[in-house]
């Protein structure tokens, strides 16, 4: 098993992606994709902008430092560029618990599978290294494509977070809805299913 060390620099790659930990140098390759219309819909914090991005990924780092958070920059190697990032939070030892979210990428990456592996990645480091028991998730109620995309991959819905946030126009509230992947789930049948999806 291994202790989850926040200050490391973990790197997390396969053929297709790499996985590093996001600095504040990322700010000005990831400007772009963070100004594509309608990638912060479903998110509380938004990044588009300098200010805006700066500010999220100062955030996060500084969450990482307090060991609440450890985000990643997502690179396409096919590609040779950043095109989003990624996270782990909410990691509790004594319940071999961890959540995974926070994901979002450029619009020309999104499915063309670079998100599977990523997630093949992550889901291999947290099962296999940190050997957790489950891996969580969270979604808008809303958010259709994020939903969807989680069950292809193997997640399971679990419930419902009744009027969690702020509903989208601010007038009201909404609910989340959580998913998860066991650690048997992963070792019988998520991950060939999801290693095969990646050779399609």
């Amino acid at each position: 098993m291994l202790d989850f060390d926040y200050s490391k620099a973990y790197i997390i790659e396969d053929d297709r992606v790499k996985l590093s930990p996001l600095k504040m140098e990322h700010v000005e390759s990831l400007l772009d994709i963070s100004n594509e219309s309608n990638l912060w819909t479903f998110f509380l914090e938004k990044g588009n902008g300098v200010k805006n991005l700066t500010n999220y990924i100062q955030s996060t780092i500084n969450n990482r430092k307090q060991k609440k958070e450890y985000p990643f920059v997502v690179f396409d190697k096919t590609k040779n560029e950043l095109v989003g990032t990624t996270r782990f939070y909410d990691y509790i030892t004594d319940l071999k618990s961890i959540k995974l979210g926070h994901t979002w990428i450029g619009e020309k990456f999104r499915g063309t599978g670079l998100n599977k592996h990523c997630k093949y990645l992550l889901f291999q480091f947290a099962f296999e290294k940190l050997e957790v028991e489950r891996i969580g998730f969270g979604a808008h109620i809303e958010n259709k494509t994020s939903i969807a995309a989680m069950k292809s991959i193997g997640c399971k819905e679990e419930g419902i977070l009744r009027n969690f946030i702020p509903s989208l126009d601010g007038k009201g509230r909404a609910d989340i809805i959580l998913l998860s992947i066991l650690k048997n789930e992963w070792f019988d049948k998520v991950k060939t299913e999801l290693k095969n999806k990646l050779n399609t």
